[in-house]
């Protein structure tokens, strides 16, 4: 499997044309983060994890060519925001877009992008097939996907694993269930939004207990705040199996 970081960023913060911190204006591409998405792809398959207003930009610079399938981690913006972009691979590949998501999140998607659903579509909006998902797992192709369910504070959101690879993002706490879903991971990527705490999401001691606590072999945090502060000077002092991911990264599985 080969994974490729889309985006590691988050929307928290303040934006970067108001912004006077050294993060925001920092001329290492390692500090410049497009919203949380992370491309997967093995067998002949390829799929996103997460479709947020970059989406569009992703695709361009990682020079994505098939897409099969999106899978949603939770309903907010910076996760959902791009959907309408994949009406170019509607067109490139002759069919609807597959995006998996709990009901909640599916009902979101119809609300927020009515249009698509509307009895006289317009011609040439997106096509998608909205297909429920639960705790259960299921299968894209020959390929088993274990949902995970964990909270970004009283919300419930899903991360994903497959194999022996997992992804967490806008997670505050990880309930004992899910813990166990995650027994032997080899690498996970795990939200770490800043050093202070946060009411909805891991900082980065959490982040850093639970990477222990699950025992992975190599963690990659992601959905990094500017608050976290400059990521030479943050990677430099974390433990020797957790990395700070940057957009463009990639890791082979």
């Amino acid at each position: 499997m080969r994974v490729r970081f889309l985006g590691t960023g988050t929307s928290q913060g303040i934006p970067v044309i108001a912004c006077p911190c050294e993060v925001c204006h920092s001329p290492d591409h390692h500090d410049q983060r497009l919203r949380s998405s992370v491309l997967l792809e093995w067998r002949g398959l390829s799929l996103v994890i997460d479709c947020g207003p970059d989406f569009r930009q992703q695709m361009l610079q990682a020079r994505v060519r098939k897409l099969d399938a999106v899978l949603l981690t939770h309903g907010h913006k910076d996760h959902t925001g791009g959907l309408d972009d994949v009406r170019s691979f509607n067109f490139l590949q002759k069919k609807a877009m597959p995006v998996y998501a709990n009901a909640e999140v599916l009902e979101d998607i119809r609300r927020e992008f009515s249009y698509i659903f509307a009895k006289n579509r317009y011609p040439g909006v997106p096509k998608l097939e909205l297909i429920r998902i639960n705790n259960e797992p299921f299968y894209l192709q020959d390929t088993l996907i274990q949902p995970l369910l964990v909270f970004h504070g009283s919300m419930p959101v899903y991360g994903f694993r497959i194999g022996g690879f997992a992804y967490i993002t806008d997670a505050s706490a990880i309930p004992g269930e899910t813990i166990a879903l995650l027994e032997g991971i080899d690498t996970l990527v795990l939200n770490a939004l800043r050093k202070e705490k946060h009411p909805t999401h891991f900082n980065l001691e959490e982040a850093i207990r639970m990477a222990g606590q699950l025992k992975a072999g190599r963690t990659y945090l992601t959905h990094i705040g500017h608050l976290m502060g400059r990521s030479k000077e943050v990677g430099a002092a974390l433990p020797p199996n957790v990395f700070l991911a940057y957009d463009g990264l990639e890791i082979s599985l």
